[in-house]
C-alpha cells in the first residue's frame, strides 16, 4: 500500500505536500518523492528510505510551485530504490500510483517497440509513458486520460501532472482509494480523507472506475466507458489533525494501546442501550430471522477477531458459523445460499482480498455486513449493513485498538442475532450488555499492570522463538499474541490451541523457548493448566496470564506470571488482548526495533 497526495494551491505547495506525506507515512515508507510544475517545467525530488531522507533532499535542493503531487511508497513492484521511487517521469508527465498494473508487461513491450526507454523496474512508469504517448497523439488531456486508463488492467489510484500545465492534475481510481478535497480556490487529493484533514473537510470520494481532471475551482469527474461527466457528492468529514499526534507516547502503537478504554467506551456507546440493557443494531433492512448460516471473512489481525466472533455467534445465536481467510475464500467454491449472512472484517475497509471476497458473496446473492473502522471505505459502500468499530484512525502498523473495537462490534452482533433468533432471553441480553459496558473500566485496570509486563518483556531479548497457547476464545488470542510479537520484534512466534501441542508441536519446547499460556478463569481453565504442565515437564519457560486466584492455584513453576482481573468469559478476549499487545510492544522496545515502522510491513491493504 502506498500513499498519494496532491495540491493545486495559491502559493508554494511543497511544504503542504510533504506534510500530507507525513500523515500518509503509515501506508508506506520504502521511498518517497514530490514533483511540481515550476515555470512550466516538471521538477522532482525523490529519496530512498523514510521521509526524513526526502526532507534532506528538499533542503539541499529546494524548489517551489503552485501545483504538485507526492508519494510515499510501499514496494509492490520493483525493489525499494531511488530509481523505483515515485513520481515517475514520461516525456510530458510525472505520475504517482498506488496498486498494481497487471498488464504492464504487454504495455511496456508495446512502448519499447515504439522507441520508449524505461529507467525503473516499476509498473508505474508504464503509465507515465503511455499517457505521454496518448497526449502526443491527440494533444487533448481528457482524450489521453480516457484512453490511458481504459488500457490499464489491475487495481490502482493514479495522479499525474503535465509539463506546461500549472492548473490541472489528472487522477484515476480503480480498486484503490482516492479522495478529492475542495478548498477555497484550491484543490487537494489524497489516499484518504485523513491526509486532507489539515487542508479541508470538504471531500469527494471517487468511485471505482472514476477518473477526473482537477482544477483550482473543482473537478470534472468521468467514469470509464462513458463520455459524459458524472456528479459525485461532496461530503463534510471529521478527521481532526490532532488525531495523529503521538502526544506523550513514544510510539503510535503505545498511544493506541492506551486509547482502548476510550475506544471501547465509544464503541459500546453506539451498540449498547444502558437504560434498556440491550443491544442497538444499526438501522437496516436485512431479515436476520431467516439466516441459517454465518460466514466470516478477514485477513491478519481481523481474522483472529473474526475467529472469536464465530465462537460468540454460535454460542449466543446458535447459528452455525464458519471463518475463512479472505485470500483463500473464493477458491474453495464453498456452497452458499440467500439465507447465508457474510460478515467481512477489515480495519481499513480497503483490504483488496476482503473486497474481492465481498464481491464474490454479493454475486451469489448473500446478505452482507462489514465490520469496518473507516466509515467512507470501499467495504462500507458495498455491504448491505455496516457495523462501524469507532476506533478512530489507527496509525501504528501493528493493529491494537482496531482489534478490540472489532471484537466489540462482533460481540454486539452476536447478542443481536441471539435476541432475534430467540436463543437468549431479555435477562441474558441484559447481563451480556452490562458486561460489555464494564470493559472500558476493566481495560484501565489491565493497563495499570503495564510496569509488570514491561519487566517481563525485557527478558525477550534472550529469545529467538516463542509459543503462545490458549483454548476456546483464547486460541485466537494466542494467534494474535504471536502475530504481534513477530511483526514488531522480529522474534519468531507461533500460536497454538493448547490441546494441540501434544500432537507434534511440543517437540519445539525446551529451556530456550518461552511459552505464553493464556489461562483465564473459565470452563477450560483446568485443561489449559494441564497443557501448561506438559510444557513445564519438558523444561519450558512459562509465562502465565490469569487471575490472581488462578495463578495462586496453578502458577507454581512458571518463569513469570501476569495477574489480571477476574473476568466473565464473555468479555475475556477483549481485555486479555491488551497485555499481549503490551508484551509485544515492550519486547520490541527492548530489542530496539522501530515499533511504528517495522520492516517488511504495511497497513492492512493486500494485493493478490
Amino acid at each position: 500500500m502506498c500513499g498519494i497526495i496532491g495540491v493545486i494551491g495559491k502559493g508554494d505547495v511543497t511544504q503542504s505536500i510533504f506534510d500530507g506525506l507525513k500523515r500518509l507515512e503509515y501506508r508506506g515508507y520504502d521511498s518517497s518523492g514530490i514533483a511540481i510544475v515550476s515555470d512550466g517545467n516538471i521538477i522532482s525530488r525523490r529519496a530512498e528510505g523514510k521521509l526524513e531522507a526526502l526532507r534532506a533532499r528538499l533542503t539541499a535542493k529546494p524548489f517551489s510551485g503552485t501545483i504538485g503531487i507526492g508519494h510515499t511508497r510501499w514496494a509492490t513492484h520493483g525493489p525499494a530504490t531511488k530509481a523505483n521511487a515515485h513520481p515517475h517521469r514520461g516525456e510530458r508527465v510525472a505520475v504517482v500510483h498506488n496498486g498494481i498494473i497487471e498488464n504492464y508487461k504487454e504495455l511496456k513491450e508495446s512502448l519499447i517497440a515504439d522507441g520508449v526507454s524505461f529507467s525503473s523496474d516499476t509498473d508505474t512508469e508504464v503509465i507515465a509513458h503511455l499517457f505521454s504517448k496518448k497526449l502526443n497523439d491527440h494533444d487533448d488531456i481528457r482524450q489521453a486520460a480516457a484512453q490511458t486508463f481504459a488500457a490499464l488492467e489491475g487495481a490502482y489510484a493514479i495522479a499525474l501532472i503535465i509539463d506546461g500545465n500549472e492548473d490541472e492534475i489528472v487522477v484515476a481510481r480503480k480498486g484503490s482509494p482516492l479522495a478529492l478535497g475542495h478548498g477555497d480556490g484550491e484543490m487537494y487529493l489524497g489516499s484518504d480523507a485523513f491526509a486532507l484533514a489539515p487542508f479541508t473537510n470538504r471531500v469527494c470520494y471517487l468511485k471505482d472506475g472514476d477518473w477526473a481532471v482537477m482544477h483550482r475551482d473543482g473537478a470534472e469527474i468521468f467514469t470509464l466507458g462513458q463520455d459524459d461527466a458524472v456528479e459525485r457528492r461532496i461530503e463534510t468529514v471529521d478527521a481532526s489533525a490532532a488525531m495523529v499526534d503521538k502526544g506523550n507516547y513514544r510510539h503510535f502503537m503505545m498511544k493506541e494501546i492506551h486509547e482502548q478504554p476510550e475506544v471501547l467506551s465509544r464503541t459500546f456507546g453506539q451498540y449498547i442501550d444502558p437504560e434498556a440493557r440491550g443491544v442497538l443494531l444499526p438501522a437496516n433492512e436485512l431479515d436476520f430471522s431467516k439466516i441459517n448460516r454465518v460466514i466470516l471473512v478477514a485477513c491478519g489481525t481481523a481474522y483472529f477477531a473474526a475467529q472469536v466472533g464465530r465462537n460468540w455467534i454460535e454460542r449466543y445465536s446458535r447459528i452455525p458459523a464458519s471463518i475463512d481467510i479472505a485470500s483463500e475464500f473464493r477458491y474453495r467454491d464453498a456452497p452458499m445460499d440467500k439465507d447465508c449472512l457474510a460478515v467481512f472484517v477489515s480495519q481499513s475497509g480497503e483490504t483488496a482480498d476482503t473486497l474481492a471476497a465481498l464481491q464474490h458473496c454479493k454475486a451469489h446473492g448473500l446478505q452482507t455486513i462489514g465490520v469496518v473502522n473507516v466509515p467512507e471505505s470501499s467495504i462500507t459502500r458495498e455491504v448491505d449493513l455496516t457495523f462501524p468499530t469507532y476506533a478512530g484512525p489507527e496509525i501504528g502498523v501493528a493493529s491494537t485498538k482496531a482489534f478490540t473495537a472489532q471484537l466489540g462490534a462482533l460481540a454486539s452482533l452476536a447478542i443481536g442475532l441471539g435476541r432475534i433468533k430467540g436463543t437468549i432471553d431479555a435477562d441474558e441480553e441484559a447481563r451480556l450488555s452490562d458486561l460489555l459496558l464494564t470493559t472500558p473500566r476493566l481495560a484501565n485496570d489491565v493497563l495499570a499492570r503495564e510496569g509488570q509486563i514491561e519487566e517481563i518483556a525485557k527478558g525477550f531479548t534472550d529469545y529467538s522463538s516463542a509459543l503462545f497457547i490458549g483454548r476456546n476464545t483464547m486460541w485466537p488470542l494466542a494467534l494474535e499474541g504471536a502475530l504481534k510479537l513477530k511483526e514488531i520484534s522480529y522474534i519468531h512466534a507461533e500460536g497454538f490451541a493448547a490441546g494441540e501441542l501434544k500432537h507434534g508441536s511440543i517437540a519445539l519446547v525446551d529451556e530456550t523457548v518461552p511459552i505464553i499460556t493464556i489461562a483465564p478463569d473459565d470452563a477450560l481453565f483446568e485443561k489449559t493448566v494441564s497443557n501448561m504442565h506438559e510444557v513445564l515437564a519438558r523444561g519450558g519457560k512459562v509465562i502465565m496470564l490469569g487471575s490472581e486466584a488462578g495463578i495462586e492455584k496453578a502458577g507454581e513453576g512458571c518463569m513469570a506470571t501476569i495477574k489480571l482481573p477476574v473476568l466473565d468469559p464473555f468479555i475475556t478476549p477483549i481485555l486479555y488482548a491488551l497485555p499481549l499487545q503490551l508484551l509485544a510492544y515492550y519486547a520490541a522496545v527492548a530489542k530496539g526495533t522501530d515499533v511504528d515502522q517495522p520492516r517488511n510491513l504495511a497497513k492492512s491493504v493486500t494485493v493478490e
